[in-house]
Parts: C-alpha cells; sequence; structure tokens
C-alpha cells in the first residue's frame, strides 16, 4: 500500500476525485472548483503520479486499497467517487470491492473494459526526453512535439516535467512502471457487481465508451446510466469543466 499525497477543499458530503493516466489531483481543478461549494474534496495523487510516491507495480486493486487507506486518514467511511479514465478504473473497482464506502459512483468517460495500446508513442516520446535529460521544459517539449500530435495532450504531459529535488529536471511520474504496467493499466473489469447508482460520463467525440461495452457495463453495475457530453472528447473535464461540474452535481444531488 502506498500513502497517497491528499489535498481538501470544499464543505459538505465526501467527494473523492480521481485523476487520469499521467495526471495528478491538480488536473480536475477545473470541476474542483465548481464542486467545492457544495461537497468537501478529497482530490489524491494516485501512485506513481504527482507527488505521491512511487511504486514497481499498478494493479487496480493497489490502487483502490491506496485510495480507501487515504479515506481512513481522513475518517471518511463513504463518499460520493469521481474517476477520469484510469481514475475511472480505480474508481470502479473500489466500488467492486467495497460497494457501502461508495455512495454514489461517477465515471468520465472509460469503460471497464480492456483497451489497447493507445499509449505507446506517447511512452517512446517521454522515454526520450528522458534519455536526452534537457534541464529546461522548453527544450523537453520540443523533443516531444514529434510523438504528440495533440496541443493539449502536449500541454497536459508538460506538467509532469519538473525540476527535481538534487535540483535536475526530470519527470515527475514513474514512467517506468508506466510502461511496464501498461498492459495492467489497459485491462478491463470481469466480476462483481455493484448495485448503487452509477453515471458514466461520455465525451461525444471520444471512442473510449462505446455502444459495445453496454452489455458489460450492465453486468457489473446495473442500475447505470450513460450520458453524452456535447462537444467533448476524452479530457470532457477539462473542455466543459462548468458544465460536467453541473451534471455530477445534479446526479450527486438526486
Amino acid at each position: 500500500m502506498v500513502e497517497l499525497y491528499a489535498r481538501v477543499r470544499g464543505d459538505g458530503p465526501w467527494l473523492v476525485m480521481l485523476h487520469g493516466l499521467f495526471g495528478s489531483g491538480d488536473n480536475l481543478g477545473g470541476l474542483a472548483r465548481v464542486l467545492e461549494e457544495h461537497f468537501q474534496i478529497l482530490m489524491v495523487d494516485l501512485r506513481n503520479h504527482g507527488r505521491s510516491p512511487h511504486a514497481p507495480s499498478m494493479s487496480y486493486q493497489e490502487m483502490a486499497e491506496d485510495v480507501f487507506e487515504a479515506m481512513d486518514q481522513h475518517d471518511i467511511a463513504s463518499a460520493f467517487v469521481f474517476g477520469h479514465s484510469m481514475g475511472g478504473k480505480v474508481a470502479m473497482t473500489m466500488s467492486l470491492m467495497d460497494g457501502a464506502r461508495v455512495d454514489k459512483l461517477i465515471v468520465g468517460d472509460i469503460a471497464p473494459v480492456i483497451y489497447g495500446n493507445h499509449h505507446d508513442r506517447i511512452i517512446e516520446g517521454m522515454r526520450a526526453v528522458a534519455d536526452a535529460a534537457p534541464q529546461s521544459r522548453g527544450e523537453a517539449q520540443a523533443i516531444l512535439v514529434p510523438y504528440v500530435n495533440e496541443d493539449g495532450v502536449l500541454s497536459f504531459l508538460m506538467t509532469n516535467w519538473r525540476r527535481q529535488q538534487d535540483g535536475r529536471w526530470g519527470w515527475r511520474i514513474n514512467l517506468d512502471a508506466i510502461a511496464g504496467q501498461y498492459d495492467t493499466i489497459a485491462s478491463g473489469m470481469e466480476t462483481g457487481q455493484y448495485g448503487g447508482p452509477v453515471l458514466f460520463l461520455r465525451g461525444a467525440n471520444s471512442d473510449y465508451i462505446q455502444a459495445s461495452h453496454q452489455e458489460q457495463i450492465l453486468n457489473l453495475f446495473p442500475v447505470a446510466t450513460v450520458k453524452t457530453i456535447g462537444g467533448t472528447g476524452h479530457w470532457l473535464h477539462a473542455e466543459k469543466p462548468d458544465l460536467v461540474a453541473r451534471t455530477i452535481k445534479r446526479f450527486l444531488e438526486q
């Protein structure tokens, strides 16, 4: 188990928020700014991300246990849980492991299915940056540009290129663990069931949640509903944070 870096903001019923691959809790700040007026938010950096410790393995059960431990440290018996992408799979795993601790579940643009190697080229580029070891963010970005064809994704990835404790620049994430555990991160869920309320938020321009996933979703989450957020892709929470936050608030207050 890893002791996660966590921040608390806002006031009200507890809402745990979990970021996606290559991210950190900071990436959900746009949502949190709206939701903190109505909920007390626990924002964590998952293992091998952000300010949390590094570890060699990244199974969803391990990551879910990390979050449960963070909840325990803040005396949170149960909470609403939102997770985006990889964080959505962590959130789903939490509900399947111990549904009594998840009051309602919101999943951002991910399904409980196996995905292909969507990030091979990104990981290759990040390794190229690490090997070159440039000592500025600008130099690092110039190396990464040929590997990433979306400006928004490039900017998002570059938030991880930071000055380290020894004064030199490097990736804040544990790139070796993420690359080595990628098949585990891309894996799906096949067993268990959570009978509580679940909302899947799908980006209209994203292919992460497809009609062919419906059977698997309902097998695990029999009362789940799927809502499409128009004009957004996989990063729906960053593209339309106010709309996504209002949608989450409405679902949680029903």
